[in-house]
């Protein structure tokens, strides 16, 4: 019989911690899924100042990581749905979370704020679950 083992977990960082002033979107890094069955974004935003600002949230994936052909993920790859994971000036200090399980290689995350003219702290970490090899160290 021959089993395989599971390297858990590997956390890395999608979007850096930074202040949204304006409706500038927020582009992650591009995640490299190999070897992972599961993707999870964990977004953290902080007291968000303006009083009508929204926040859109959108996955995207590829085959290559330079995004040549990427396109917004199926809401069947994704749980819960993009919808789920937006939010508005109304949720200071909370965490959303998107997971990603779809067949492509590549992906990234996008926040796109709506109605911003306050301060919006936000960043991002993605969990990359149920590794089948042992991952080397992504956040040097």
């Amino acid at each position: 019989m021959r089993t395989t083992r599971v390297y858990s977990q590997l956390a890395t960082t999608a979007i850096a911690p930074q202040v949204a002033t304006n409706n500038t979107a927020l582009v992650s890094s591009v995640i490299d899924t190999a070897n992972a069955t599961e993707v999870t974004f964990y977004i953290n935003n902080g007291t968000l100042a303006d009083t009508d600002a929204t926040f859109t949230v959108l996955v995207e994936d590829d085959d290559a990581s330079g995004f040549g052909t990427g396109a917004a993920v199926a809401d069947e790859y994704l749980v819960p749905v993009e919808s789920s994971a937006s939010y508005t000036f109304a949720e200071d200090a909370k965490v959303r979370t998107i997971a990603y399980t779809g067949p492509k290689r590549y992906v990234r995350l996008t926040i796109t704020p709506a109605n911003n003219t306050g301060n919006a702290p936000i960043s991002a970490i993605c969990i990359l679950s149920g590794l089948r090899t042992q991952p080397a160290a992504i956040n040097s």
